[in-house]
């Protein structure tokens, strides 16, 4: 358990002379969900594209559950279980929120689309997607035409989707952005759960949040890592309460 799950050593992008990422090194191990933080413009956003396959490096490697995939596109990674929550979340605004589960399911396992009819009778897309949508919360309205969702169910609809797929890493790019404190608060509660299944890296603002779920947490300052540690480590370390937290000894 203690050999990572997702790995970067020396990630660097760059836009001319400016660095976005410089030289970052992660490590983040099976089942752990790991916090990135930072101020605006640390280059996080940068990172996950980084990771997701979105975005190529300019240096550095990737290594996932051992394998290079650094020059591996975004399907080629989804496939292998990296995904980011929005990857495979083509929603269809007039399918309801569980058709549209179910398709995630289908695209993930069968490699494409067969006519959509169909997926309604293959009992494990529909065993698999009622599990997903019990899941996360959206089982009430599962029926509702996903055009009818408000912005945080929409959300609860692209994590049910990513989950559909099986990953067995997700990358969680500000989750709970926009959303209502009841809303953020199911969320941080569905990451509760999920923790231990999945490795999980989460982009988020909420430091409330953050330090409610990471196991561990790294801060981004200027596209480099500053620190690394454990959320209490985090709170106590004075540099980043100066730069980050706002406080100062």
């Amino acid at each position: 358990m203690n050999q990572a799950l997702l790995e970067t050593r020396g990630l660097t992008k760059r836009y001319g002379g400016l660095l976005v990422t410089d030289q970052v090194d992660l490590d983040i191990r099976p089942g752990e969900l790991h916090a990135i933080i930072g101020p605006n413009g640390a280059g996080k956003t940068t990172l996950v594209n980084q990771l997701s396959g979105e975005l190529r490096a300019d240096a550095g490697t990737i290594h996932f559950d051992g394998r290079n995939v650094s020059a591996l596109g975004v399907s080629h990674r989804a496939r292998s279980g990296l995904l980011r929550s929005y990857q495979i979340t083509a929603v269809f605004e007039e399918f309801t929120v569980r058709e549209n589960v179910m398709l995630a399911a289908h695209g993930a396992r069968r490699h494409g689309f067969s006519f959509f009819r169909s997926l309604l009778g293959q009992r494990d897309l529909a065993t698999i997607s009622d599990a997903v949508m019990m899941e996360v919360g959206l089982a009430p309205i599962g029926n509702t035409p996903a055009g009818e969702l408000a912005y945080g169910q929409r959300r609860q609809l692209e994590l049910a989707m990513a989950l559909a797929a099986e990953p067995r890493f997700l990358l969680l790019d500000e989750p709970m952005a926009g959303m209502s404190g009841q809303e953020s608060a199911a969320v941080v509660a569905l990451l509760q759960r999920l923790k231990g299944r999945y490795g999980i890296l989460l982009v988020e603002h909420d430091m409330e949040a953050v330090f409610a779920l990471a196991d561990r947490i790294t801060v981004l300052v200027y596209g480099k890592v500053m620190f690394c540690g454990t959320p209490d480590e985090i709170r106590n370390h004075p540099e980043v309460k100066a730069i980050y937290l706002g406080e100062e000894e």
